[in-house]
């Protein structure tokens, strides 16, 4: 026996705990980390062999598994914690609020705990981790380290409406942000617009993706897309409204006559920009914008939008998290819900 386990140590890098009868595994010292280390692997990907997940190779489970059964390891059924927790980048405008009321009654219908925090260099992943909640929905950003942590706590988690590609076995709830931005740009371009901005956002995943379906719809329309009209800022009114004060400075046979923006709230700063420069909406100018937030239907004129489902999504991520917290395997767990485009009285026809 010392001779078997001098050769499984010197195999493991590692002393194993000395072995008397066939106590547990965890008696023993052995634990997730124990068996990553050995395997030369990540916890987490112990973690999914453990779970039955994807996203690990035939030879690299083999192992793990061989691993496990030497020393009869047991994962043991995390301590419930029945709550939840949404965490923030930053809880702004309407925006936000929309996720909250879609979490926060999904959440109450199954007798949950939520917690809303937020996420920054102030306030580390690991504060979120030493709660240990069931389930994480994030609407910030989860780098490849912060998954690995709560994947190696077995700590649940969806990524609400990425800003970034991600791995398959990522689970995440989006919107049809292509097809939503090409209805939008379609819509201007069948009132007879040919000179459409887009105002769109930063460099996250789903603002390039709306850009592609903007500029798809103006492909096919065999209509130019001058490097003037495109303007990358911010999803802010006070940047919205920045932006197009630019595009409406250009010489009047450059001047859009329709504007796309990648959020409502930046169009809200293009109406304030609009009326400075003496235009009228829908009349000199017809504007557009994405998300369909309440203050859409409220602006003078109502805005036509692109409806980002948010309270939907919100209530489908919840749904997902809450059952893989509950050790369930959905059979899909990355989900994009449709937009739909919502006509109201912001865009007309150009004038002649």
């Amino acid at each position: 026996m010392a001779r078997d386990r001098d050769e499984s140590s010197a195999k493991a890098g590692a002393a194993e705990p000395a072995v008397s009868g066939k106590p547990d595994a965890a008696m023993r010292g052995v634990t997730i980390a124990y068996i990553a280390e050995s395997a030369g692997v990540s916890a987490p990907t112990v973690s999914k062999v453990l779970n039955g997940r994807p996203g690990v190779s035939d030879d690299t489970r083999a192992r793990v598994e061989a691993l496990i059964n030497r020393h009869g390891y047991q994962q043991r059924a995390p301590i419930r914690s029945n709550t939840m927790e949404l965490v923030f980048r930053d809880v702004a405008d309407h925006w936000g609020m929309e996720i909250v009321l879609g979490v926060e009654q999904v959440a109450r219908h199954n007798r949950v705990g939520l917690m809303v925090s937020a996420f920054d260099a102030e306030s580390p992943l690991d504060d979120i981790v030493d709660r240990r909640p069931d389930a994480v929905l994030s609407v910030a950003r989860l780098t490849s380290a912060d998954r690995e942590q709560l994947s190696a706590r077995n700590i649940a988690f969806v990524v609400f409406d990425p800003v970034e590609a991600l791995p398959d076995d990522v689970p995440f709830v989006g919107a049809t942000n292509w097809r939503g931005a090409r209805s939008a740009a379609q819509h201007l371009i069948d009132l007879g617009h040919r000179r459409i901005a887009m105002i769109n956002g930063p460099d996250h995943v789903f603002c390039r993706i709306r850009r592609s379906g903007y500029a798809d719809a103006m492909e096919s329309a065999g209509l130019p897309v001058p490097p003037e009209l495109l303007i990358a800022t911010q999803l802010t009114r006070e940047h919205g409204y920045a932006a197009a004060r630019t595009l409406l400075a250009l010489p009047r046979e450059k001047r859009p006559t329709a504007i796309f923006t990648a959020s409502d709230v930046q169009a809200v700063g293009v109406y304030q920009a609009a009326r400075e420069a003496g235009l009228s909406i829908p009349d000199d100018l017809s504007v557009v914008g994405f998300d369909d937030l309440p203050v859409a239907e409220y602006l003078d004129p109502p805005l036509t939008t692109v409806r980002q489902p948010l309270a939907e999504m919100a209530a489908a991520a919840t749904e997902l998290a809450l059952a893989l917290g509950r050790g369930e395997r959905p059979a899909q767990i990355g989900l994009e819900i449709a937009t739909t485009f919502v006509g109201r009285a912001s865009t007309a026809p150009p004038r002649p």
